[in-house]
């Protein structure tokens, strides 16, 4: 493929191993307060702002009452962040690697996440690989999440290059299709999900970590 101007990172999924934290957390409270969430509904909502995470939460237990569904919410979210401030969250394979190279490359990056900025601060900061992005692009900074391509158009523009000199990293079925509807070509890297051949399809490639993503840039 043609060479690359900039790289945008999406953050929970591929950059950290926090989509299992989260899952881990919600089970935890939702066995608490008797709610029947499971595995399955989480790999529902990745990659979905929290604002619609919530909204959709409240909809499907509404016979637990408002009250209890909040107290879910609020507890399994708190539970999660207090471990992301522990910064005892591993890093996905070929972070670091995939980071260097780009780096040696000059090739700038940011980060593109339907998280909330905190959360993306604490997690960049205590891994150290802060310093190595020039912008955050968080959830605070878009009208719509993902599947809307709103998030990697403002990312491009930050990055100072038109969208399909760009290149997206991405690990959820949402991120994909924000790229595709942004025109910016994108390389799935499947976490808790498989691709689908749809998906496959809306992509540059599918690779099984990052470090396989330094050889894709150099072909």
């Amino acid at each position: 493929m043609k060479k690359i101007k900039g790289i945008i990172f999406d953050m929970d999924g591929l950059l950290f191993d926090t989509e299992s934290i989260y899952c881990d957390a919600n089970l935890v409270v939702a066995d608490k307060y008797d709610i029947p969430f499971t595995t399955e509904t989480y790999a529902r909502f990745i990659g979905i702002s929290d604002e619609e995470v919530w909204a959709e939460l409240h909809k499907m237990y509404a016979d637990h009452g408002e009250e209890t569904v909040q107290k879910f919410i609020d507890e399994s979210w708190g539970m999660a962040h207090d471990r992301f401030k522990t910064g005892n969250v591993d890093l996905k394979p070929g972070v670091h690697e995939l980071l260097a190279y780009l780096e040696e490359k000059d090739i700038p990056r940011v980060v593109a996440s339907s998280n909330v900025r905190p959360v993306i601060e604490i997690l960049l900061e205590n891994a150290g690989i802060r310093n190595k992005f020039s912008d955050i692009i968080s959830a605070e900074d878009v009208k719509f999440a993902k599947p809307d391509p709103e998030i990697f158009e403002i990312a491009a523009k930050r990055l100072g290059v038109d969208g399909a000199d760009a290149l997206v990293l991405e690990d959820s079925k949402n991120g994909i299709l924000a790229a595709d509807s942004a025109g910016v070509p994108v390389v799935m890297v499947p976490d808790i999900l498989p691709p689908t051949d749809e998906l496959k399809e809306k992509t540059e490639a599918v690779f099984t970590s990052l470090h396989e993503v330094i050889d894709f840039l150099e072909d």
